[in-house]
């Protein structure tokens, strides 16, 4: 009878050899070595089930909702039209070499000299120089006309120069003598078209079957207050949340395919924008369109509050050469909101150094309020709030290249096809293609064999994330831009 027997060491026993104390080891306990937080090691670890919100509310969408509207369109380019000003005026005139001693002034092209007729009274001013003039002569289709000072005989004596550039021109009346005939100059009215077209934006969020079946130790919790222990959905509305992020982020920051992408014959110098045609955001039209200030700092450095009003009482003005819109809100970063509030505050002459104690009448024993949510300056009245979209690191908070925004609270009058007559819609709005076919506002379906979808073979649930839209920014004139030209967050204007 055959007899057998192990061959080795001694250790190959080793598990079957008792232990001198009553302890756990991983040589006596099932375990899973590795930091895998696993429920198989021998000692549980306290786990805290839901994660910490160390970020607090992540998106940063909500600044269109509160400035804006959103409206279907039924085309794939939105098209409007923007009233031109009724005053006819130029700041492009000039006189050449003998033309100040002629009294010639020369407009930019004739197009602009046939606004100016025979017997209109104008107003040329040039570095403080102020003249008024009437205008004696202007042939068809020139670019010259001829003004005769009421206070000199000539432009020269008048203090307006030979070969002077960059004169200020307009008209603010007219002269006839008596019995005169053919009198006016007929003008059409003038505006200005503007187009945008919608891009697509689109995205993907996908997991396997097996990892939908896969329950974690973690409590799933979103913004979009999903919850649960299953991984894959706090992922999948996250990746919700940032396309709704995107769709606004668009909104703000799109830019329009620039004729300087295109050679001499209209192509793509980069194929890769081959067929792409962009749409203008919010920054793209201000820029185009608006008003830039740069390196607002509004008394945060340098002579302190004093400065800091004087600073803003600039943009009025400017403001006042625009639309004039009485109510407007300014979304800001951090840094220029905390300069507009302290240099409120310090115009605030109550208690010492000019401290206000909120709402409370103004008692010190109740809260101190060192922030302000509006202000009236002049005509006008501002309605401030911080823009998270600033702040965020991962946003424009990272680059802090723009400091705010200030946005007109007005509406305008257009026709609406679809409504079939005028209504009302803000400055600031968004249109989305939709037909009764189809609603590409916000669409989201899945595909995939898993989550209730058979849709194909692929043992997976996709879900799918598109929209079609672009921003109209009308009036945009009203609109202000502060940047950070140079760099230097805070630096001086």
């Amino acid at each position: 009878m055959a007899s057998g027997s192990f061959t080795g060491s001694s250790s190959a026993l080793a598990h079957l050899t008792p232990r001198p104390v009553k302890d756990l080891y991983g040589s006596n306990y099932l375990s899973i070595t590795g930091n895998d937080y696993n429920f198989t090691k021998q000692f549980l670890p306290e786990v805290y089930e839901k994660e910490v919100e160390r970020f607090g509310n992540r998106t940063v969408a909500g600044f269109l909702k509160m400035v804006g509207a959103e409206m279907p369109m039924a085309s794939d380019q939105v098209v409007w039209s923007e009233q031109g000003r009724i005053h006819v005026a130029f700041s492009d005139c000039s006189t050449d070499a003998d033309g100040g001693a002629t009294n010639e002034l020369t407009f930019s092209s004739a197009a602009n000299a046939s606004m100016i007729d025979v017997h209109d009274t104008i107003i040329v001013s040039k570095n403080g120089v102020t003249v008024k003039c009437y205008v004696s002569a202007r042939a068809a289709g020139a670019s010259v006309a001829t003004v005769i000072p009421y206070t000199a005989a000539t432009l020269v004596a008048a203090g307006i120069g030979n070969s002077v550039s960059a004169i200020n021109v307009f008209v603010y009346g007219s002269e006839y003598k008596k019995g005169s005939a053919n009198a006016g100059n007929s003008k059409d009215a003038d505006f200005t078209t503007f187009s945008n077209k919608p891009i697509i934006l689109r995205d993907k969020y996908s997991v396997n079957g097996s990892d939908t079946a896969s329950i974690g130790w973690v409590e799933v919790t979103t913004e979009a207050g999903t919850g649960g222990y299953l991984w894959y959905l706090k992922s999948e509305h996250e990746a919700r949340l940032r396309f709704e992020d995107q769709l606004e982020m668009a909104m703000i920051e799109a830019e329009p395919v620039s004729g300087n992408q295109m050679d001499g014959a209209g192509v793509f110098q980069t194929q890769a924008l081959a067929g792409q045609h962009g749409t203008q955001g919010l920054f793209s039209a201000i820029e185009e369109r608006g008003l830039i200030y740069n390196n607002p700092d509004f008394g945060s450095v340098g002579t302190g509050a004093g400065e800091g009003i004087a600073e803003f009482d600039v943009i009025l003005k400017e403001l006042d050469k625009q639309g004039a819109i009485e109510e407007n809100m300014m979304f800001l970063n951090r840094g220029t909101s905390l300069a507009i509030d302290n240099m409120l505050a310090a115009q605030n002459s109550y208690g010492t150094g000019g401290t206000s104690y909120g709402v409370f009448d103004n008692s010190e024993d109740m809260a101190l309020n060192l922030g302000f949510s509006g202000f009236r300056r002049g005509s006008y009245d501002f309605y401030k709030s911080d823009w998270k979209y600033l702040n965020d690191g991962t946003t424009r908070g990272l680059i802090g290249d723009v400091q705010g925004v200030l946005v007109p609270a007005g509406t305008s009058t257009v026709y609406d096809q679809q409504l079939g007559k005028n209504i009302k819609r803000p400055f600031l709005h968004v249109r989305y293609r939709a037909s009764e076919a189809d609603d590409r506002r916000m669409k989201s379906w899945i595909t995939g064999s898993v989550g209730g979808n058979f849709t194909s073979d692929e043992d997976a649930m996709n879900v799918h994330f598109l929209s079609e839209r672009c921003l109209c920014v009308q009036a945009a004139n009203n609109f202000i831009l502060f940047k950070d030209a140079d760099g230097v967050t805070g630096d001086s204007n």
